[in-house]
């Protein structure tokens, strides 16, 4: 996201991220110490381009400094959805971050319907949690307890214009949420399966050890992503060292992402 547009919503965003953060009982910030005010952002490109991709064994791949995973375009999207297995944090001494989530917008887009899971690695310790985001807002983050590990479903669905109802659960630990909301001025014209690498106004954070996460039945509209030839992409930073990469599809709905030592 370019840094002026951050900066236009930070203080509106964060106050009413707050607001929610105090008066709703469902939703919390993530225990332990305090993390920097997170946003999972539209994809960017290591050149700042958002449409930069190019063929490579009969697929299309980008590269983004934020995102790894697969990203449909061309068409309007009124649903996606997906399965996914918690990563694990493999923590240092460094404070490093990850998320894992499906959405629409964000690929070519400056908004962004998505709601994941988080694998953080704040003060040598890692924090799991999940969330929901109506992005240029900041997230909403649940105080359901999450570990590495669990087993999630999520999914994202336009309703009617610039209505959407986000719906995420987690299987093992038997909690989920339903969120209706409205953003004005949203064009579902990308649908996603994203491995991200969160921003604050300075841009994408050191990216968690998350291993591999493993994402299964990804669909768009109904049907398996992999019919919309959609973008496989590597994530890596603005030096072209890869942080991330991402398999092929198989039965064109399922896939992994790994990361990668920088």
């Amino acid at each position: 996201m370019p840094a002026a547009r951050h900066r236009t919503f930070a203080t509106a965003a964060l106050a009413a991220a707050a607001t929610l953060l105090t008066t709703t009982p469902a939703l919390a910030q993530p225990a332990g110490p305090a993390a920097p005010a997170l946003l999972r952002a539209p994809l960017l490109r290591p050149d700042g381009d958002a449409h930069q991709s190019g063929p490579h064994d009969g697929r299309a791949n980008g590269t983004s400094v934020n995102w790894a995973g697969y990203a449909a375009t061309g068409t309007t999207f009124t649903s996606v959805s997906a399965s996914w297995t918690q990563p694990e944090a493999k923590c240092t001494s460094e404070d490093t971050y990850s998320s894992f989530w499906v959405g629409l917008d964000g690929d070519g887009s400056r908004s962004v319907e998505q709601n994941g899971s988080s694998a953080d690695c704040v003060g040598g310790r890692p924090q799991y949690y999940a969330w929901f985001e109506m992005y240029p807002a900041f997230p909403v983050v649940y105080k359901d307890k999450v570990e590495a590990g669990d087993r999630f479903t999520a999914s994202v669905t336009a309703t009617t214009a610039g209505k959407f109802t986000l719906t995420i659960s987690d299987e093992t630990q038997h909690w989920s949420h339903v969120q209706h909301k409205s953003l004005s001025g949203a064009k579902p014209a990308s649908a996603e399966v994203i491995a991200e690498a969160p921003s604050t106004q300075r841009g994408p954070l050191p990216l968690t050890d998350f291993g591999t996460a493993a994402f299964t039945d990804a669909t768009v509209n109904g049907r398996p992503i992999g019919e919309f030839g959609p973008e496989n992409i590597t994530m890596a930073d603005r030096d072209g060292t890869v942080l991330a990469s991402t398999s092929p599809l198989t039965a064109g709905k399922d896939f992994g992402v790994t990361w990668h030592h920088a």
